[in-house]
């Protein structure tokens, strides 16, 4: 069982795969060469899954920080006798076009130890542990370094000095005097790649730099944003960008799995895969703080994932990060969990889930990039169109909700509205559908769309737009209903339902729960960093700045020492739950702070990259 906190963890990138490295110098995740391969190290979930650890060998202090506008990171150990600095990264390269960042990533992680003042033992440990730990690999030594063979990954770990073999361990302790610097690197492959080598010294000098310069300069060529919380919109646009699979465009949810919505639960899922539902979302964040080009990026991933949607099968709501459909979940029971949070999963049965309101989320996210678009091709007017007219045709049906509900299907107000998103931006596109003949049945059916949420979806009980139809419960998506232009946000109705989730559907921290009422899963889960970001936009758009402000800053305050979010917060603790880093709720930052912006000025203007 693992006891560190999730907020001890950063992450790194190389757009193809992610590493988790926590506090103590321990690599405890490291998936590769890809985000949903199998783990090499899952410390993260069980201190039996394999790790690789670099720290001074007695007690220390630590400090941190990604180097500039980076995603490298540098951890500082501070000894009685002095100091060490680690410096992380996953190897990206500097490639010469700065929209293809990580493009020829080496699927490799380097690790580089310095002592700057003093002298320190430092202690390395390394203990891979492939396939999600069911693999105990051979280690042997080669010239340079430790190669690991068994299970599905091949590794070669580079090391400047000679550790000794233990079993499925290899370790050593180095003394380490002023001005000193060793370089290490893990080359991960699968079996059948190329196999993995030993790098040298200067090499992995070389790449290291050039990793810098590249995040350097995407990060110079691409944000723009100059509105309030720059760093925070800044820094989550970067963590966007490390969230997404270069290959594709691909967004993952998480780059992690099982990570608990409530400690010791059986809330955890496996968030490695893209959700279309988070289309809309990511693509504005990142036309704020990042470029149009990503946003175009995750829009033709999205599209071609979705696109063999025919009326006689419903759209998927999530799908693998190369448009993979089968995503069967299932369970790894040799794995404890993260604090014996059990099971862990790996898939995502969501996928096999009905949900209409994908239909205007995905064109909404069409919507958003129309006016990027000369002009659509046939098979995609083609593909759009079926899905206006499924929405329209399906608006009535139950489904299992943005929330991904596992009990029975009802008739979620979110899905109603999503459906009335579907045909009204059905009929802005249609002249570019060349669907001008459609436009009446679509017409027609947001107006119908349009009455029963303002009917069925109020409650006088409640004094809000409630959950399902004809329910009294709160739930915090009814805030989406101003962000995606049903109502205004200063509609009287509306400001009702702002007032009544800010106070009847948060926590003591001022956090917003996504709904409080029985889902058919056991346990509890906290606050929805996501859901509180939805109440901060609604306030702002309603022209309640201070208030916006303040809800904004009760969610950042929950961000971790190098600016990253969890999907959740403990109401009792304040610790930081669920997988990690969840983009959602860097999503919800940036669109949050975009509306703070907007409702303090005429608007905040993005050069063009």
């Amino acid at each position: 069982m693992t006891n560190k906190a999730i907020a001890d963890y950063a992450m790194l990138s190389d757009r193809h795969s992610a590493a988790l490295v926590a506090r103590d110098g321990s690599v405890d995740w490291l998936c590769v060469p890809r985000f949903d391969s199998p783990s090499v190290f899952a410390a993260l979930l069980d201190d039996r899954g394999g790790s690789w650890s670099i720290r001074p060998a007695g007690d220390f202090t630590v400090s941190r920080r990604y180097i500039g506008v980076t995603l490298v990171l540098e951890t500082v150990f501070e000894t009685a006798t002095g100091t060490v600095v680690v410096t992380d990264a996953l190897l990206i390269g500097d490639g010469p076009d700065v929209h293809r960042l990580g493009a020829d990533a080496p699927h490799v992680l380097a690790r580089v130890v310095s002592c700057p003042r003093g002298s320190v033992d430092v202690e390395i440990r390394y203990t891979p542990r492939p396939a999600y730990a069911m693999v105990a690999p051979l280690l042997s030594r080669v010239r340079g370094g430790v190669r690991a063979r068994g299970g599905p990954q091949q590794l070669v770990l580079s090391s400047p000095v000679e550790l000794e073999i233990t079993g499925q361990e290899a370790s050593a302790v180095v003394p380490m005097s002023e001005c000193m610097t060793l370089r290490f690197a893990l080359h991960g492959a699968r079996v059948g790649d190329p196999a993995p080598r030993v790098w040298s010294d200067g090499e992995i000098a070389g790449w290291l730099a050039a990793t810098e310069v590249a995040w350097q300069n995407w990060s110079d060529a691409h944000q723009r944003y100059h509105g309030p919380y720059r760093g925070l919109v800044s820094h989550s646009g970067r963590v966007l960008q490390a969230l997404t699979y270069q290959p594709t465009g691909a967004v993952v949810a998480a780059p992690t799995t099982s990570l608990p919505e409530a400690p010791g639960g059986d809330r955890n899922w496996d968030y490695r895969y893209s959700w279309v539902r988070d289309a809309s979302f990511t693509l504005n964040a990142l036309w704020v703080a990042a470029c149009p080009d990503e946003a175009d990026e995750f829009l033709s991933f999205m599209t071609t994932a979705a696109a063999t949607y025919s009326p006689e099968r419903a759209l998927q709501i999530v799908v693998g990060i190369r448009a993979g459909r089968d995503l069967t979940e299932r369970e790894l029971p040799h794995l404890s969990g993260w604090r014996g949070s059990a099971p862990v999963r790996v898939g995502n049965d969501a996928w096999r889930q009905v949900q209409v309101d994908v239909y205007g989320e995905l064109l909404d996210a069409v919507h958003r990039l129309s006016g990027q678009i000369s002009e659509f091709e046939p098979e995609a007017r083609t593909f759009l169109v079926a899905l206006a007219d499924a929405a329209v045709r399906k608006w009535r049906e139950p489904d299992h909700g943005i929330w991904e509900v596992r009990g029975a299907p009802r008739h979620f107000l979110h899905s109603k509205l999503m459906c009335w998103v579907a045909a009204d931006r059905a009929v802005a596109l249609a002249d570019r559908l060349r669907a001008q003949d459609r436009v009446p049945a679509w017409t027609a059916a947001r107006e119908e769309m349009r009455a029963a949420i303002l009917t069925e979806g109020w409650s006088d009980v409640a004094g809000a737009y409630t959950q399902t139809f004809g329910s009294t419960a709160l739930d915090a998506s009814a805030l989406m209903m101003p962000i995606v232009g049903f109502l205004p946000a200063c509609d009287p109705r509306m400001t009702s339902t702002i007032d009544a989730i800010a106070s009847r559907l948060t926590d003591r921290h001022g956090l917003v729960y996504r709904y409080r009422v029985d889902d058919g899963l056991e346990g509890n889960e906290g606050a929805f960093l996501l859901c509180t970001f939805w109440l901060a936009q609604a306030l702002a758009m309603a022209g309640r700045v201070a208030e916006a402000h303040e809800v904004f800053r009760r969610a950042t305050a929950f961000v971790n020492d190098v600016g990253l979010m969890a999907e959740e917060v403990c109401p009792r603790t304040g610790d930081l739950l669920g997988n990690f880093p969840q983009a959602f709720s860097h999503i919800g930052l940036v669109n949050a702070a975009w509306a703070i912006a907007e409702a303090e000025s005429s608007g905040v203007l993005i050069p063009p990259c």
